[in-house]
Formats: C-alpha cells, structure tokens, sequence
C-alpha cells in the first residue's frame, strides 16, 4: 500500500472538535485509512503538519474560474449592466487558449487556498478539463447556456453541447470529474428550451445546476410574465430535484424556502459576489433552519475578485448576521460545515500567524481570521498538490504569465 502521512498537528473533525492527531492516507485510492496519534512512521511520504490544523479540503459551490482573466477588469457596477456592457462582450472574444490560461490561474489560486473540489459553469470546457486534469482537483463542470437573443438553430446548439459535455467528461481525471447540465438561468434560457432540456438531462441521470433568484431583475420578470414565483416555475420545470443545485438564492421567500427543503435541491450562497454587485443579502439562516442544504462558492473573480474559500466564510457568517439581524446567526460551525461538507481531500492549515493567536477556538479562526496564504499544504486524491506552499502540479509562474498575456490580447480584441 501506498500511503500518505500527515503528521505533528491538530485535527478538525466533522463534529467540529479539534484533536492532536497524525491523519494517514492510502495514495492510492485517495481515501484517509486513519486518524490518530504516531500512526505509520514508515509511509512512503510524509507532510509536517507541526503547528498546523488539518482539515477538509474547501469545497467551491459554484465559481467560473476561467473568469480570473476578467479580475478587476469591470468593476462597482450592477449586475446587468455589467454583464451587458462589459462582461458578455469580453466573453464573446474569449479563445480556447484564453479560457485554458484563465482556468490554469484559477486552479493554481485555488490550490494555494485550500480548495480541492469546485463547481464551474462556463465555455470551452474542454480547456478547463484538461487543466484540472493536470491539476490535480476535483470538479463538477458544465458548459453554461443562454438562448436569449439566439436564433433556434444556435439556441439549439448551445443545449446540444452542454448535454455533449456532460456525457463526454463525466468521470474523466480518473474519476475526479463530474458533470451537470448548466443553464445559465430561468431567464436567460427560453421556457421552450429549458423543458426540453432539463427532461433530457434527468433522463441521463445528469443533474441541472443555474443561477437563480439572484437579483430582483430576475424575479420580478417572472412574477409579472406568469404570476408566480421563481422557483415554483422551476418546480414546474423539473428543476428542483435532489440532485440539482443552483447559485445564489439572494432573494427567495418563505414558500420558495419550503420547495428547496422539500426537493432536497442545494443552493450556493455566494456572499462577496453578491455584496459587490449589490444584489442583496441571502437569508442563508432561514434556509439552514429549514434543513436546506446550502453551501459556499466564490462566482467568479470578476465579481469577487478573489477564489479565497476562507475570505467567502467569513463574509457568509458576517453578511448572514447582518441578514437575519441576528449575532448569532450563521455561526462559525455552519460556515466552515458549508465550505467544507462532503468533501473527500485535506489542506493543512498553518496556525503560526498573529491573526491566528491566541488559539482559543480553531473553528472560530477558521470562520473568522485564517486566510488562503495561510494553508501550508493540499491534498486530493491522496495526491500532494501543494507542499509547504509549493504548487507541485502547475507551473504558478507560467500561469501567471500566460494569463497576462491573454488578457492583453484579449483587450485588444475587445
């Protein structure tokens, strides 16, 4: 067997209760074997987790990590107006090349802040596959499609390849690639399409994820067209099963808080993204006491602008209080459980901070203070992407450089 130790620090398990212990892993089948005090000292390698806490690797709901191209490339605009005037057009002269480039950045972000698996909705999937391929994450990808101000033969097409890369790319990476179908949302993907194509999708077992009540511009609309709420015509549309997710949930009231919790459908609360392009404050507690499942992403980082899992926690935990009205709401254990539920991998946190002293609850740093420049090592798979803040996958540098130089072409394109 080939196994993985990571030894000398603290652990943080899923009861959120923090022990000193070595963690072992089977490389192997990238499964933890056990956790312990002085496990194997004879592992085939070994991580120094002195003085670090280890965790679960962060989970990133929902992101558009090719989107680190675009990082501060349009900023304090609304939503619609800056997809419209900015980000939309930019898009539109994107490359493969330049969505590899993007991706390649983001991924190596991610790694050097924890993250180990993220959703992604975007274009040129292909490139993002490959690129998390040679990573080393996990990902649930998705080619994102929007019928608005297409003819049906383009709108068409757009569905065709969303399903295509959805059945072409599911377990590729050895597995560590899942897929979903990705409309981009209830109003930008025509209700003629959107039936066709979410029944197509759950025929294939494939599951739909999308943004959705994310500003009053995209529930109004809906209200007014069909008198009835967002999701209930989701519900109509097949949209809110178990295995469906979608993005946002900004503006969702009590009735739609009762569908999701009786689907069992998740939603991804996106609290920087939603705070910069003032698209408002999701009600993030009414949803947890309602049993739904709800988990962090960072959007892209043209919105953000960063893929920090650890900045997302604890602006969830400050805007949520906020929210509610409420200190007590979305405490530091459901922030970190919402960053971190389900995941499979580890980042290995090292405590040897200022902001990080005194240790007088690891939980609470975690939520509160810690930072992704403070994660020392990451691991997926039973795979070390990262020792001792060494991207080992990606070339760091060489991303850099191509992403700046395919910003400056694209500016030119632009």
């Amino acid at each position: 067997m080939n196994t993985l130790r990571i030894a000398g620090g603290q652990v943080l398990r899923p009861d959120a209760t923090v022990e000193d212990a070595d963690v072992l892993v089977d490389r192997d089948e990238g499964t933890i074997l056990d956790i312990g005090a002085d496990l194997d000292a004879d592992a085939d390698e070994t991580l120094d987790a002195a003085g670090c806490l280890v965790t679960p690797g962060l989970v990133n709901a929902h992101c558009h990590v090719a989107m680190t191209l675009l990082r501060g490339y349009a900023d304090d605009k609304p939503l619609d107006a800056w997809l419209r005037e900015d980000i939309w057009p930019a898009e539109g002269a994107l490359t493969p090349e330049d969505v590899r480039a993007g991706a390649e950045l983001g991924l190596v972000e991610m790694i050097k802040s924890g993250t180990t698996a993220f959703a992604d909705m975007y274009f040129h999937v292909p490139e993002i596959a490959a690129a998390v391929e040679e990573a080393g994450l996990r990902a649930r990808l998705g080619h994102g499609v929007v019928t608005l101000g297409k003819d049906d033969a383009d709108a068409r097409a757009d569905i065709d390849e969303s399903l295509d890369v959805a059945r072409e790319f599911d377990g590729a990476a050895d597995g560590r690639i899942r897929t979903a179908a990705m409309p981009h949302s209830l109003t930008t993907v025509a209700e003629e399409y959107l039936r066709e194509f979410v029944a197509d999708a759950h025929d294939e077992g494939i599951p739909v994820h999308y943004h959705a009540n994310e500003t009053t511009d995209e529930v109004d609309p809906i209200v007014d067209e069909r008198g009835e709420r967002p999701l209930a015509y989701a519900k109509e549309l097949g949209m809110l099963t178990g295995d469906d997710f979608l993005a946002h949930g900004v503006h969702v009231d009590d009735a739609e808080i009762d569908l999701l919790a009786d689907a069992g459908t998740g939603v991804v609360h996106c609290p920087a993204s939603n705070m910069k392009l003032a698209s408002g404050m999701a009600p993030v507690q009414k949803l947890l006491d309602a049993g739904v499942t709800v988990g962090l992403g960072t959007d892209g980082a043209a919105s953000n602008n960063d893929l920090d899992m650890f900045d997302e926690m604890r602006d969830a935990a400050m805007l949520g209080k906020l929210a509610a009205d409420d200190a007590s709401a979305v405490a530091a254990p459901d922030v970190v459980r919402m960053a971190t539920a389900g995941a499979a991998d580890l980042a290995v946190v090292d405590l040897d901070a200022p902001h990080l002293a005194p240790a007088n609850d690891l939980v609470s740093h975690l939520a509160y203070a810690a930072r992704g420049s403070d994660v020392r090592h990451t691991v997926c798979d039973g795979r070390v992407l990262m020792r001792d803040r060494e991207v080992l996958t990606l070339d760091e540098d060489a991303a850099m450089a191509r992403a700046r130089e395919a910003i400056a072409s694209l500016r030119e394109r632009v």
